[in-house]
């Protein structure tokens, strides 16, 4: 049923969206580094690496210089249009593809790195195993603003992940994989939409009350 909600869903936005991004994809090739799209090495079901598609925002050799694979708020290796585009969530749509081919869905944890993803617990990796990555998901929508975060922490930021981030995280996704269901995964969707309009929103508490409060630790 996941499934083929996943594939009704995209090919209707597929259809709807194409011609839009032709904008995008103009301006990619004639800003930045001149190129469009950026491929990422994640940790899917099953532990499997693939590769992740995004419209690229940042300089190439990015994850080798600054903050490494961690964005940071206003950071320097991102494009100005790159900015638009991750603010937006525009930078994501590409992902739509990795859900097409059955890499990925559209709502379920978020795909990370080998590295960080080797930051969480063994039973935390071993949940997330059992479950495809999403385009969106409860950590995502709650850790929205991370960014921010990396900010206000004071600490070294590879630090701040692996010790406040990732178990947090890895709390919210076990709770996901606790309560994941068809009508959770329409309200997470529909969650996504409101705080990518008001970044503010507290939907996503009122809608799930059992929700770990993980930023109130």
């Amino acid at each position: 049923m996941k499934r083929l909600i996943d594939l009704f869903i995209i090919i209707i936005v597929l259809i709807v969206i194409l011609p839009l991004m032709i904008p995008v994809v103009i301006i990619l090739l004639l800003t930045g580094e001149h190129y469009v799209f950026y491929l990422q090495d994640r940790i899917g079901k099953g532990g499997r690496t693939f590769k992740i598609i995004k419209f690229a925002t940042m300089m190439k050799n990015s994850v080798n210089i600054g903050s490494g694979e961690i964005t940071l708020k206003k950071d320097p290796r991102v494009f100005p249009f790159g900015s638009f585009l991750r603010k937006s969530k525009i930078n994501e749509i590409p992902q739509l593809l990795n859900i097409l081919i059955g890499q990925m869905t559209i709502v379920g944890p978020r795909p990370l790195t080998p590295k960080h993803f080797n930051y969480y617990s063994d039973q935390t990796k071993e949940t997330i195993g059992k479950l495809k990555p999403g385009l969106t998901g409860i950590a995502s929508i709650v850790f929205r603003d991370e960014e921010a975060l990396f900010d206000k922490s004071g600490m070294d930021h590879e630090a701040f992940y692996q010790k406040f981030l990732s178990p947090k995280k890895g709390e919210l996704e076990q709770w996901y994989f606790n309560n994941q269901s068809v009508v959770t995964d329409l309200k997470l969707m529909f969650c996504t939409a409101v705080v990518i309009l008001n970044s503010d929103s507290n939907i996503t508490y009122s809608l799930f009350k059992s929700l770990p409060r993980v930023l109130e630790k």
